[in-house]
């Protein structure tokens, strides 16, 4: 059967050859042959043997981009260089890195589901190596050596509720490059139990994580050389984010000796009255933004749990009394309600839209405010139950992302 198949077609290319057609045919394909060679750079012929100039050139273009970050953890080591999900009573520190695709899309966390990892396609974890605390010490002074401006800035990120090392990583690494973040990134990662009805025992793990958070702050805030000390977090880690700046405010070091930048608090999983008493103790020299959106199917289970107090990461911005509310706190908020993203709990906005994340990136981009810093904070007012210097005003909108007025 072949056989005839194959003669036939002899016979009919025969027959075109004959033609008219066929020579114009030829014609165009030699000269469209003799463009494309005259314009793509020499390849190397063990690539151009299987692959098209275009795919070539595709692939020249587009190369994994490693983020580079560090890690401070009060998760407990489980052999050498893993971590497990219990408590630890010492801080322990890592360097790692993580490898973005080149055709990551942002807002996406680029996982396999069915195929096998692949880092031209997904977003890879590279090695990591555990260090002490003065190789920690050193390695984010010498990753800040020789940067200017904004480059010499620290993003502290710390994770929420129900999330895994591995997570944060993701996340951290996905957030830094969609923000185009120019700085130095630092995790910070606490004990999630990495279960849905583990929220109790999640809650007493970031309790128990808010000193070794205190100091990683102090400890960053001090290396030669830093630029701002950024901090975003997420969800429950929200929660403990604050309490170590509040813990930092009390000893008189709420500004970090003048070096904290952004306070980010994405979905913050904290009661309206605690996060007042927050406030209270940081005062005005602290700049803090939130990401809140009423739809927030998460921070609704939380606030049931917490017996129907509103979270304030899930206040209602036409609602007039959250907004004044809001407005005397000195804060400045971003409605994410209603915003499309993919996932059912609408818990992560912050990052699963890349608006957003741009607006993130915008924040800390920004240049520092050496009129805040000129004013320094008086450090009897921190140390003053519910008596703070008295923050501006700051308005509330309730569109998605219009930036605050001054």
């Amino acid at each position: 059967m072949c056989r005839f198949v194959r003669k036939g077609w002899v016979v009919i290319m025969g027959l075109l050859k004959q033609t008219a057609i066929w020579r114009v045919w030829r014609a165009v394909v030699i000269g469209a042959a003799g463009f494309l060679a005259a314009c793509t750079p020499t390849l190397d012929r063990a690539t151009t043997d299987f692959a098209s100039p275009t795919a070539v050139w595709r692939a020249q273009q587009s190369t994994l981009h490693d983020i580079r970050m560090l890690v401070a953890t009060s998760r407990k080591l489980v052999g050498k260089t893993q971590l497990g999900n219990e408590l630890s009573s010492e801080t322990t520190y890592i360097g790692t890195s993580v490898s973005i695709p080149p055709d990551h899309r942002a807002g996406v966390i680029e996982r396999p589901s069915l195929t096998s990892e692949s880092p031209k396609r997904h977003i890879v974890l590279g090695p990591q190596r555990v260090l002490d605390a003065e190789t920690f010490r050193g390695a984010l002074s010498t990753s800040l050596s020789g940067r200017v401006g904004v480059a010499r800035d620290v993003l502290v990120f710390v994770h929420g509720f129900n999330t895994s090392y591995d997570e944060a990583r993701y996340r951290l690494a996905q957030v830094v490059e969609d923000a185009h973040f120019t700085g130095v990134p630092v995790l910070f990662t606490w004990p999630s139990q990495r279960e849905l009805f583990a929220y109790m025992s999640d809650k007493d793990s970031a309790t128990a994580s808010r000193d070794a958070l205190e100091k990683l702050l102090r400890d960053v805030a001090a290396t030669p050389g830093v630029g701002r000390v950024h901090v975003l977090a997420h969800s429950m880690g929200t929660w403990l984010a604050m309490e170590a700046l509040r813990q930092n405010a009390i000893a008189g070091q709420a500004d970090l000796g003048g070096r904290l930048g952004e306070v980010m608090l994405a979905s913050p999983d904290i009661g309206m009255d605690v996060f007042r008493g927050q406030m209270a103790r940081l005062g005005a020299v602290t700049r803090v933004s939130i990401f809140a959106a009423n739809d927030d199917r998460a921070l609704s289970l939380s606030g049931a749990l917490a017996g129907s107090r509103t979270r304030v990461g899930a206040l209602d911005l036409n609602n007039e009394e959250h907004r004044n509310e809001i407005a005397r706190l000195g804060v400045r908020v971003y409605d994410l309600s209603n915003m499309d993203v993919s996932s059912m709990f609408r818990h992560g906005n912050y990052a699963e839209a890349p608006q957003v994340v741009g607006m993130i990136g915008a924040q800390l981009a920004e240049p520092k405010f050496e009129d805040r810093q000129a004013s320094g904070f008086v450090d009897e007012e921190a140390v003053k139950a519910a008596k703070a210097p008295p923050p501006g005003a700051a308005p509330v909108t309730s569109e998605v992302l219009a930036p605050p007025k001054n």
